[in-house]
């Protein structure tokens, strides 16, 4: 499972339009709805270096055109992973479209720091306002982990909640869903401390919350605050769902790349849909994944990420220090962890340089272009009087051609041999798997005849065993031996 953050837009638009959708675990409190949610209000105005403010602003009007009802109230805040903006003064609220537009314009693409991270402001949303009491306030938490899916309730919310893990009702939904909790069970679990009047309806939404978060692979899912307003005689509520983090298991792009695509296509957002009359094949946009608040991809980690959305292999790519002495091409998830916790146990954490990874059988064409760029990366950065590590790292592939994704990377190497010399770069090599033995020998005939500074393992070494040898002076003597063809 590949958790990954995304935008409060995305999450909010795929748990409107799922949440009549997906299919309850079981019956709930309430009649299901005889119509669907009408489409989500979700302005999201994205900004790139050089734009014209104004310009973005004016454009989304008419993307956007609720945002000129007359009278319309509105939330502004900026949309990129950002926790407690309400403390870092980044909300602006119950505004007219022209004080939100103004409110926006004047931190779009502007450094904001927030705690000790700084970044710029580029993508902000802005929706409808929902006046409302205090006391109508809710929390609400999903997360997953191995034995099921918690769900958290606390009768409070807002951004004074506190330590929710601590406070809130708890509730374990377990993995088998035959065991699924009945409504009486939800609501003496987790509503103790709520007016009755509204236990229906917290049951019936907490039950297709739920359904959504299994039905669309989420496997985190916060809401605060969640807001249910009552009716005049309390024998119903309107919820509404102000504030939202949500992660998604990347890996099940194959499965539900489609509901996460049709909950954010134009109809589904209450856009102006231009047709041609043909029949479009598309449901929506793909799901992205934004980077965490100040750190933005560099030119070369989003084009390693637009390879990998071009493929069923995995390519992974996310630079730490530019100028460090370290350098990973490690083929595997699991190995990556192993090779960076290895690293850093040798005292070298602030010299490793990259974290990723090539998987799942990459093409030889697929390994060259991401050694190349991993190579062009450290080759670029200035030389070090100690001379650079490069670990050419794996475990035993499963079903990974070593020799294949080899060539690859033995190409990369020749293109760039005479630079790797000049650097004074040590490459260390371990891998294990189909056809490993043709893989090492080739490399390791290739650093001969390059005269490079290699060495060479197979799995005999273990799977992190070189990084030792490699960064700890006097671990490495002429007795250990090597691959050796």
């Amino acid at each position: 499972m590949s958790a990954k953050a995304i935008s409060e837009a995305d999450g909010k638009a795929v748990l409107n339009y799922h949440l009549t959708r997906a299919p309850v675990i079981k019956p709930t409190p309430l009649p299901a709805q005889s119509t669907h949610n009408p489409p989500a209000k979700l302005a999201t105005i994205t900004f790139e270096d050089g734009d014209d403010i104004n310009g973005v602003l004016d454009r989304a009007e008419a993307t956007f055109p609720f945002l000129l009802q007359p009278g319309a109230k509105f939330v502004a805040k900026p949309d990129m992973l950002i926790k407690r903006r309400g403390k870092s003064g980044l909300l602006k609220l119950n505004a007219t479209w022209p004080d939100a537009k103004a409110w926006v314009a004047e931190r779009a693409n502007k450094v904001q720091k927030v705690e000790h991270v700084e970044g710029r402001l580029r993508n902000f949303l802005v929706e409808p306002f929902v006046p409302h009491p205090q006391e109508t306030e809710y929390y609400i938490n999903i997360n997953s982990v191995r034995e099921g899916d918690w769900i958290l309730f606390y009768h409070e919310g807002g951004v004074d909640v506190g330590d929710v893990d601590e406070k809130a009702a708890k509730l374990l939904i377990p993995v088998d869903l035959s065991q699924y909790p009945s409504n009486d069970e939800i609501a003496k679990s987790l509503l103790s401390k709520v007016p009755k009047g509204v236990h229906n309806v917290l049951v019936d939404f907490i039950s297709r919350l739920y359904a959504v978060y299994v039905d669309s692979q989420f496997t985190y899912l916060e809401i605060n605050p969640l807001v249910v307003i009552p009716n005049k005689d309390s024998t119903g509520a309107d919820v509404h769902f102000l504030d939202l983090a949500a992660k998604l298991d990347q890996t099940a792009e194959f499965e539900c790349g489609v509901k996460w695509a049709i909950a954010r296509a134009p109809g589904a957002l209450g856009k102006p849909v231009v047709s041609d009359g043909k029949v479009q094949i598309d449901a929506g946009p793909p799901m992205e994944f934004p980077a965490p608040f100040g750190r933005e991809m560099s030119k070369e980690e989003a084009y390693i990420a637009e390879m990998d959305a071009k493929t069923g292999a995995s390519l992974k790519l996310t630079i730490l220090n530019g100028q460090g002495r370290v350098w990973t091409l490690v083929a595997g998830g699991g190995a990556s962890v192993v090779y960076a916790d290895a690293i850093a146990s040798a005292g070298f954490a602030s010299e490793l340089a990259n974290y990723g990874e090539y998987s799942g059988a990459p093409t030889e064409t697929q390994t060259f272009h991401y050694a190349r760029t991993v190579l062009d990366l450290m080759l670029r950065a200035q030389q070090h009087p100690e001379g650079k590590i490069l670990f050419i790292g794996g475990g035993i592939a499963n079903f990974t051609n070593v020799a294949s994704t080899f060539k690859g990377v033995i190409r990369a190497l020749r293109e760039v041999a005479p630079l790797l010399i000049e650097h004074k770069v040590q490459i260390w090599v371990r891998r294990a798997g189909p056809n490993y033995q043709e893989g090492l020998r080739n490399i390791k005939s290739v650093g001969q005849e390059l005269g490079l500074n290699m060495h060479v393992f197979g799995p005999e070494m273990h799977v992190s065993g070189i990084v030792p040898l490699a960064l700890i002076p006097g671990k490495y003597d002429s007795s250990i031996k090597e691959f050796d063809g």
